[in-house]
């Protein structure tokens, strides 16, 4: 991505609509809006929408609200002017056409929010959150993003890195000046701060979980014999008729995913061909594909019919037994202590089996009322190198090296928190993470 020159883009979605929003920003970004744009009553005042139009020449295209905003006061930090014009594949293309030939160039994706990050706008963390608020399925993914981009994480790790400053500071110190008598272990009160940074670190690292399941969400297996209803429990957590329910054994010969909401949790789901012995090389492939898909699960639910007989499953970790067709059991009959009986027909026990889905795979970590800022699995990586290079710096302390070792070890760590808010970056850092934004963000 360039930098210094002037971009342009539309930012709304491609398809019809009210309005689309064309956005420039660099600085020729106000030069460039005044040459194609003609105000009906005076020119723009900043931050202020101003009614008017935009002419080729001399014909009308469109009536448009533009607004401008003079550096630094913008979202990227440079001169910006944004137009609204009617919505509209064709007209939007036209507009951003007669921007692009009076000098900007059309903008690479995530390119906006990349400048708002070099011109000191937005810190990495909180630049990240953007797009994650803009791709929140749930209502849970879209708190988390908007705790983000206040910038809980980017604070978080700031307070860790300082805390690493002081302690390479300190031994520096030591270093270079030998002569002032500086102890570099301070008694125990070094290893403490390194131990009391590792422990902020382990905080942060304890969301890792949670945030995966926020961003990407649960990935649930619906697995079991045939003719247990996994197809019918599938429908019923959608709220929707998806996937086609027969009394014919081997009707689901292909998984069928589908995304559901539950308790502002993103679950995929993922019914699957019933599991058994069978020789039609169709359903063989289906009962192939169910068992890779129970590999890949973040949580298994095995589906069992309570109204026959059934041999109850060893489970695994974060497998649940779901005994279906609860209706048809007679009063008195005890369903095995590991089993949720349910019945797909009437809803009965579905509430129980959310929760118990829920309990499995969140835990604690997205109770309500808790902070669900999180760490991504950039964050992730960097965090547990860190962590790393502190252990290892405690260890060579605690062994007598020479202060220089542990120095090196330090600064590493240092360096992969400081990669966390781009204090310590690398251009191909930016490029992977804004390369991922959508065109006009």
């Amino acid at each position: 991505m360039q930098s210094g020159d002037t971009i342009a883009a539309i930012s709304t979605p491609p398809g019809e609509g009210a309005v689309a929003l064309i956005r420039i920003s660099g600085p020729g970004a106000i030069e460039i809006l005044e040459k194609v744009f003609e105000a009906e009553s005076h020119l723009p005042v900043p931050r202020r929408a101003t009614l008017g139009r935009i002419a080729e020449n001399g014909a009308a295209v469109d009536q448009v609200l533009a607004t401008v905003f003079p550096a630094p006061a913008s979202y990227t930090g440079e001169n910006m002017a944004e137009i609204g014009c009617h919505g509209g594949i064709l007209l939007a293309a036209h507009i951003l056409e007669l921007i692009l030939r009076q000098g900007a160039r059309a903008a690479e994706p995530g390119e906006f929010t990349q400048r708002a990050y070099l011109n000191g706008k937005l810190e990495l963390t909180r630049a990240e959150a953007v797009m994650d608020l803009i791709s929140a399925r749930t209502p849970l993914a879209l708190r988390a993003a908007a705790e983000q981009l206040q910038g809980r994480i980017g604070e978080e790790a700031d307070a860790i890195r300082a805390g690493i400053l002081e302690i390479v500071a300190h031994l520096e110190a030591w270093i270079d000046f030998p002569e002032e008598g500086i102890d570099p272990a301070a008694g125990e009160s070094l290893l403490t701060m390194i131990s009391a940074a590792g422990d902020r670190i382990a905080s942060l690292l304890a969301t890792a979980e949670s945030g995966r399941v926020l961003r990407e969400g649960v990935r649930v297996a619906i697995v079991g014999p045939p003719n247990a209803g996994k197809s019918s429990l599938l429908n019923r957590l959608l709220g929707m008729e998806r996937a086609i329910v027969s009394p014919i054994p081997g009707t689901t010969r292909d998984t069928i995913e589908e995304a559901a909401c539950l308790r502002g949790i993103l679950f995929r789901l993922t019914d699957t061909a019933g599991l058994r012995e069978t020789t039609d090389p169709v359903e063989r492939e289906g009962v192939a594909r169910a068992r890779r898909t129970i590999e890949q699960a973040d949580l298994v639910l095995h589906v069992v019919d309570a109204s026959i007989d059934f041999q109850e499953p060893a489970l695994r970790e974060r497998e649940i037994l779901v005994a279906n067709k609860v209706d048809l059991v007679p009063g008195g009959e005890r369903l095995p202590a590991a089993a949720i009986g349910v019945s797909s027909k009437t809803g009965e026990g579905f509430p129980e089996l959310v929760e118990a889905m829920l309990r499995e795979t969140c835990g604690s970590h997205l109770s309500a009322g808790q902070s669900l800022a999180s760490v991504n699995a950039r964050h992730k990586t960097l965090l547990e190198s860190a962590a790393s290079s502190l252990k290892a710096a405690t260890a060579l302390l605690e062994s007598g090296a020479p202060p220089e070792i542990p120095a090196i070890e330090l600064r590493t760590a240092l360096d992969a928190v400081g990669r966390i808010t781009g204090s310590a970056d690398t251009e191909e850092i930016l490029e992977e993470i804004f390369g991922r934004f959508c065109i006009g963000k």
